[in-house]
């Protein structure tokens, strides 16, 4: 009779404890981060009146009778299923989606504990705490590699109040565009101006190198495409040009090979060019050869001063061959006659007739002049801001110029002219030490980039910033399509970009899906500042709770394994949200109402076994 007195007690406290644990769920439905337990129940030891036996004979096994004497709470399991994801509207708020648990620590690292609680806040001196104020841990960002070391210890974060930036060099500049190689290219300027005396110089007073007339285009951007003549016999594309009504007339042919091209001296029917010594080429009576712009303007004036000793031929900043013939006293009317030359090695080339066509005509001594259409060269230019120590910023452009087509592959070659500018210098020559020329872009037969000459600038600012500031430039790889290309599209810039920036304030913080801190600066810069450490157990269920959402390390929980949210099985982490609890409420109830029934049952025990206990003490009276 007593047992059944003392199972139901049993009966009794154990749903009680599971009231108690019933209840904490219930008052924890709103606990951001908790995780709802369970009272797992089981019997207690059964008095054995009598033992099993083994089948004997004809006789059959008889079970054993064991009246059991209760039960107990044997545990109380804590259930780590996912919470639903809150949005907030506070950017410090990290929820965990998936497994892992923040580490959070009171006193400098020493020890750790860890919640899936994640409403975190700045206190006054920048640590990054939870609501119980135990600081967040992670990783910091290093300041002299500027990266965030999430192979390092991990340690408190703490994003100093007033964090600012310091100002970054620029160190490299990386290009990447489209060089035309088509024959009509709507960037273009003119042709460098050469005076009566063969310098050529460019728009800013620059000495510069006459160019070829092969890559030419007319003033409409389409390209006058002159075929060539390496050796004799004739051949190359040209025009026949006539001064004093045809009495003084050469045949002006286009050829690739320096060999031929003359000095400028001409005799109206002499041979152009003395011939190579080494490769004797047969001289041709009244033909000039012509490679540069210089060779031809040279050759125009050499014959009309033939007839006029004073008329002089120029090419002006418009990219026009000017024929003046001013001096009265000495000089003498001109007529100009041009026309293409056709031949049994040569089809006429409209376009560079017509180029030149507009010269033809009466031309009297005095201050009148003829002139061509303007001559173009293919161009295209870049430009990017780029900063010295001091965070002052200053422009390095990029000039390309159409050169050369290469004999061997038919690809271009290009020149390009780097400036910046003043009072700062890259190594130009006196007085455009802010210039930089001499540089060449090669291309191979597919447009892939071949090579180019200037990979780095040597940049002094002259403003008090270090000087010898080294700045790559980077074109992209060789026989790559990853950088500058040329191919028949039109010349066009799709990237540039520069690794320096100004010194900056700190304006903000967002945290990404990995846990970083990344800061945003006034200078329009962001980067990691931190990175929030994760730690995941063998065992989550075997974690101790220690009030305040956090948990503590158990023996059966094993050791954390820290590192990175999304790795290695961690979750991910969601900024601006929260995990709520995982309590169902419609269940917790409904055990509620499961418990209250039991309780009442073992009640029910207790007063059966009080009646049965009366009727027994009745006996005697």
């Amino acid at each position: 009779m007593l047992r059944s007195l003392f199972a139901g007690v049993t009966g009794l406290q154990s749903h009680q404890i599971a009231m108690d644990v019933e209840s904490n769920n219930i008052a924890n439905v709103n606990t951001i981060g908790y995780k709802y337990s369970r009272a797992n129940f089981s019997d207690l030891l059964a008095q054995t009146s009598q033992i099993a036996t083994a089948p004997q004979g004809d006789l059959g096994g008889k079970n054993a009778v064991q009246i059991g004497l209760g039960t107990t709470v044997s545990s109380v399991t804590r259930i780590m299923t996912q919470g639903s994801i809150q949005n907030t509207d506070k950017n410090t708020d990290v929820a965990i989606q998936g497994d892992g648990f923040f580490i959070v620590s009171s006193d400098g690292g020493s020890t750790y504990k860890y919640s899936r609680s994640g409403d975190f806040k700045f206190d006054a001196a920048g640590n990054f705490v939870d609501n119980n104020g135990f600081v967040v841990q992670g990783w910091l960002r290093d300041p002299d590699t500027g990266k965030v070391d999430a192979t390092a210890p991990i340690a408190n974060i703490q994003i100093p109040p007033g964090l600012t930036t310091p100002a970054n060099a620029s160190t490299q500049v990386v290009l990447k565009a489209n060089l035309s190689s088509s024959g009509t290219v709507s960037q273009y300027s003119p042709t460098y101006k050469i005076d009566a005396a063969g310098v050529a110089t460019t728009a800013d007073g620059r000495i510069a190198i006459p160019e070829d007339m092969g890559v030419m285009f007319n003033a409409s951007g389409e390209a006058l495409q002159l075929t060539p003549v390496a050796t004799g016999p004739i051949g190359g594309q040209g025009i026949t040009v006539s001064f004093d009504n045809n009495v003084n007339t050469m045949e002006f042919r286009y050829t690739n090979d320096d060999a031929l091209v003359t000095s400028g001296v001409i005799v109206p029917g002499t041979p152009a060019d003395l011939t190579d010594p080494l490769n004797p080429i047969p001289a041709i009576p009244g033909v000039y050869y012509f490679r540069t712009t210089e060779d031809v303007r040279a050759g125009l004036q050499t014959l009309a001063q033939d007839t006029s000793p004073t008329a002089e031929v120029t090419i002006n900043n418009q990219g026009k061959f000017i024929v003046t013939n001013a001096d009265t006293a000495t000089g003498a009317s001109l007529t100009i006659a041009v026309s293409g030359i056709v031949d049994a090695n040569t089809v006429e080339n409209v376009k560079f007739t017509n180029a030149f066509a507009t010269m033809a005509g009466a031309l009297p001594e005095g201050t009148a002049l003829k002139q061509s259409q303007a001559l173009n060269a293919a161009t295209h230019s870049a430009s990017i801001d780029v900063y010295d120590s001091l965070g002052s910023k200053h422009t390095v452009k990029t000039d390309f110029r159409k050169q050369s087509i290469n004999t061997l592959n038919g690809a271009a070659e290009w020149n390009y002219t780097i400036s910046v500018d003043t009072p700062g210098s890259i190594g130009g020559n006196a007085p455009y030490e802010n210039i930089l020329e001499g540089g060449v872009i090669q291309f191979g037969s597919n447009g892939e980039l071949a090579g180019y000459s200037i990979p780095s600038i040597d940049f002094s600012p002259n403003n008090g910033a270090a000087p010898n500031q080294a700045i790559n430039l980077d074109f992209g790889s060789i026989g790559a399509f990853d950088g500058i290309t040329s191919f028949d599209n039109p010349s066009a810039t799709s990237g540039i970009s520069q690794d320096g920036f100004p010194g900056g304030d700190l304006v903000g913080i967002r945290i990404d899906q990995s846990g970083t801190l990344v800061g945003s600066f006034s200078n329009g810069r962001s980067f990691g500042l931190a990175q929030i450490g994760m730690a995941k157990f063998t065992n989550n269920e075997g974690l101790v709770s220690d009030g305040g959402n956090v948990y503590l390390q158990s023996a059966n929980s094993g050791d954390p394994i820290i590192g990175t949210a999304a790795t290695a099985g961690r979750g991910f982490m969601q900024s601006s949200a929260l995990e709520a609890s995982n309590v169902d409420l419609s269940k917790s109830l409904t055990n509620l109402i499961i418990i209250q029934r039991g309780y009442q049952a073992n009640g029910k025990t207790i007063t059966t076994s009080d009646t049965l206990l009366e009727t027994l003490l009745g006996i005697k009276r």
